[in-house]
């Protein structure tokens, strides 16, 4: 089940991942910003963001709806543990991708680019650059389902939720955990990503990781073992 510390931990993972966020999402943001001028420009840009965090909801919806009627449908009472065992997995293995020690998710993004990406991105560039909110809102719900193995950890994350209400709110909590890095492209972003690009940093954030991934292990374990 997500709590509230289900919730700051992927507020935490969006943040931590900050270089990740740049390097995927940066080059359309700056290029966003460098197309727009004028007193809209800064409603323009939230706009985008949030279109973007909108898809992110959207998917942690899906794959927390998704994991719920796993749950129903095999009527297990072990299902949501074990839904939670591969939560808390892919949590170690997003800890370490953050942490630079096995880039096994750089894999996971190679696939959704070939089966998802590649349809969607012709359509992204229709929206580019935006005449106006409306489409600025659009060209992020296309820009959310950019392949990302953080999005892609934290979305198997959200099946094991245990609704779709709680899915939504893990990817909205992560998305909004983005904004920061995100949002300061520019002189704050130069400094902010330096020290984000530190290894001792980026350990840091993926040790991080891998012990909110270990504390969901743990908690999924101890369940299946009282079922047992």
């Amino acid at each position: 089940m997500l709590s509230g510390t289900g919730a700051l931990a992927a507020l935490l993972v969006g943040l931590l991942g900050g270089v990740h966020c740049a390097g995927m999402c940066g080059g359309i943001v700056a290029l966003l910003g460098a197309s727009l001028s004028g007193p809209h420009r800064h409603a323009m840009l939230a706009a985008y963001h949030g279109g973007r965090i909108a898809s992110y909801t959207f998917i942690g919806a899906l794959f927390g709806g998704l994991g719920e009627r796993l749950v129903h449908g095999l009527g297990l009472p072990q299902a949501q543990a074990v839904l939670a065992l591969a939560g808390g997995a892919f949590l170690v293995l997003l800890g370490l991708y953050l942490g630079g020690w096995w880039p096994v998710l750089a894999r996971l993004e190679r696939l959704g680019g070939r089966l998802v990406w590649r349809r969607l991105e012709p359509l992204g560039r229709r929206f580019l650059p935006p005449s106006g909110p409306g489409q600025a809102v659009l060209l992020g719900m296309v820009w959310g389902w950019l392949p990302c193995g953080l999005v892609y950890s934290v979305a198997l994350w959200a099946l094991a939720a245990g609704s779709a209400l709680r899915g939504a709110t893990l990817l909205l909590a992560f998305g909004l955990g983005t904004l920061p890095n995100l949002l300061l492209l520019g002189w704050a972003a130069v400094r902010m990503q330096g020290w984000f690009r530190r290894p001792g940093f980026r350990r840091l954030a993926g040790g991080l990781v891998i012990a909110l991934g270990a504390v969901m292990l743990v908690r999924a374990a101890t369940l299946l073992g009282r079922l047992g």
